[in-house]
């Protein structure tokens, strides 16, 4: 279970607003090194609490998300359907959702230049919540950029965070030992059990999340070794419960 020192980290995190990252892939296809840099922005806004992008595997351009993005600590959501705006229909959905869970955030980064986001960014606001857009040029609705609080532009992306001014990535990552890691697992999968809800991994990692300031995602783990977990699978095996 928790340590006291994590209590004191988690105080002190806390007077940082909550930042959470929801990523339209279709919109806005980065490389990895960009992911890097946006992850570093989102950082300089506030404490990243989840970190998501939505893609569809069934398109060529989009097969290797999982594993380009997945490794750099984002929550990779495959929408594979062929109908209009699944993918974004479904970012609305959890982005909505998270709003409304027990660790809410203060501001949603939105990478995409969609219109299809202004409705959502008027709820948020009106939910007292701050959108922060970053679009590509030539590819942003100007209903959008008007109504974000903060709009960056992700073409400008090395110029808003440099290596000299921001933390790496890995420093977002944080680190938590397997002991702990299987003891908020087994709790994890129990509460999830009494709901009457399937222990798949969104459901058993957004748990784990709410529970541990220090886990974020499976490659946050480390073994007793200094190693890391490859998969969420690999520890999900040693908390298995019964």
């Amino acid at each position: 279970m928790p340590h006291d020192n994590q209590s004191s980290n988690r105080q002190t995190s806390q007077q940082l607003p909550l930042v959470s990252i929801s990523w339209d892939y279709q919109n806005a296809k980065l490389s990895p090194y960009q992911a890097k840099l946006l992850f570093n922005l989102a950082q300089s806004k506030g404490r990243i609490i989840s970190a998501k992008v939505y893609y569809n595997a069934q398109c060529k351009d989009q097969v290797s998300v999982k594993d380009d993005l997945g490794n750099l600590g984002f929550n990779c959501v495959n929408v594979p359907c062929p109908l209009k705006n699944s993918a974004d229909n479904q970012l609305i959905a959890d982005c909505l959702e998270e709003i409304h869970s027990n660790i809410s955030p203060d501001k949603i980064m939105l990478i995409s230049g969609d219109g299809d986001f202004v409705k959502l960014v008027h709820n948020l606001q009106k939910l007292g919540k701050k959108a922060i857009i970053v679009a590509q040029k030539g590819n942003v609705k100007q209903k959008l950029k008007e109504l974000a609080d903060e709009f960056y532009f992700l073409d400008d992306l090395p110029q808003l965070t440099s290596d000299t001014n921001q933390p790496k990535i890995v420093s977002i990552v944080s680190q938590i030992n397997c002991k702990e890691a299987i003891e908020y697992l087994i709790e994890a999968i129990k509460t999830a059990s009494s709901q009457g809800k399937p222990t798949v991994f969104g459901r058993i990692d957004k748990l784990m999340r709410q529970r541990c300031d220090n886990y974020q995602g499976y490659l946050s783990i480390s073994t007793d070794d200094g190693k890391k977990f490859k998969s969420f699978r690999a520890c999900h095996q040693l908390g298995k419960v019964e």
